[in-house]
């Protein structure tokens, strides 16, 4: 690990490296992990903000060699739940001392901003959310899902489709637009 940089990404390799051979020698093919829905959402936004990617955890994975299936079965569990069950039922924590005493902890930084999105927007974890589980790929960027380049007008629609002009969006004349008038799609 350079210098400077955290070790998360070797812890994560060498805890999944044991749980495979675990899993192998137990003849196991399917993997649980603890993972809750703020761990999704930041995952996302690391790999958004430091990685370049539109990438998240998926609740279900195969790996990379097909062998094992990694389900998150805690995936649409707020963290803030977890952290209250475990209180309830006074199950020990035990602390991951290097992770949490590592400087430049990015996870940290995003999840205190996802904290502080949901203490002023209320409801904002949730549509973030519900966005992970509605991708519409056609309004991305990537070249290697739609081929924008020889994209034509074919003057047949597609479900996915822009939706942004729907007729039952726009059925009425909105008092917010005075002089726009809206004209009904058929």
């Amino acid at each position: 690990i350079p210098e400077g940089k955290t070790t998360c990404s070797l812890c994560s390799r060498l805890r999944r490296g044991i749980l495979y051979s675990v899993a192998r020698r137990l003849k196991c093919n399917k993997i649980a992990l603890g993972h809750h829905r703020d761990d999704m959402l930041q995952t996302f936004f690391l790999n958004m903000f430091f990685g370049g990617k539109l990438k998240g955890m998926p609740p279900k994975l195969t790996s990379d060699n097909g062998e094992f299936i990694v389900i998150r079965p805690l995936a649409n569990v707020a963290e803030k739940d977890l952290i209250a069950w475990a209180e309830h039922r006074q199950f020990p924590i035990i602390p991951c001392n290097l992770c949490g005493s590592q400087e430049n902890l990015q996870r940290q930084v995003i999840g205190d901003m996802l904290r502080d999105w949901q203490k002023k927007h209320p409801g904002r974890i949730e549509n973030m959310f519900t966005a992970l589980q509605n991708v519409v790929p056609s309004h991305l960027m990537d070249g290697s899902l739609y081929d924008f380049k020889n994209a034509k007008a074919t003057g047949i629609a597609s479900e996915d489709g822009d939706k942004a002009f729907d007729k039952e969006e726009f059925a009425a004349p909105s008092p917010s637009l005075p002089g726009v008038q809206v004209v009904q799609l058929s």
